[in-house]
């Protein structure tokens, strides 16, 4: 946690991390290809993007501050929000109930608005940018 207590704050998460390529060998064919379309999307945000498998899932932080995750599932992959409640959703790709969090169900063969998702992408950096600013 975050000094303020509202972020997810990792130390170790790498540049590029290696666990991560492991992650996806292990999940072949259409759901590791949208999963791993979904992370270069992250890792695309900035330059200060950093990534770790955090309770398996891989994620994307703002240096150290966790932003976005992916999972794959049986027949979906999420790209997940840590603070997607709060990210406005006008195309309403964003699904979930909980108090911060919210994901995007991606799946093979059917499409998605790649300009809203992009928007909640670059939104969600954006917004662990600023919060960091805030506590720096």
């Amino acid at each position: 946690m975050s000094r303020d207590g509202t972020l997810f704050i990792f130390p170790t998460a790498l540049p590029r991390d290696p666990a991560f390529a492991a992650w996806l060998r292990a999940r072949p064919g259409e759901l590791g290809d949208v999963a791993a379309h979904g992370f270069a999307l992250l890792r695309g945000c900035g330059d200060d993007v950093r990534e770790l498998l955090h309770d398996g899932h891989p994620t994307a932080c703002v240096g150290d501050a966790a932003f976005a995750y992916v999972n794959a599932f049986k027949a979906h992959v999420n790209l997940g929000f840590f603070r997607g409640a709060e990210l406005a959703d006008p195309a309403g790709l964003l699904e979930g109930a909980g108090k911060l969090m919210r994901h995007v169900k991606l799946r093979p063969g059917q499409a998605v608005d790649a300009a809203a998702l992009e928007a909640l992408l670059r939104a969600a950096y954006a917004d662990m940018r600023a919060r960091l600013m805030k506590i720096a």
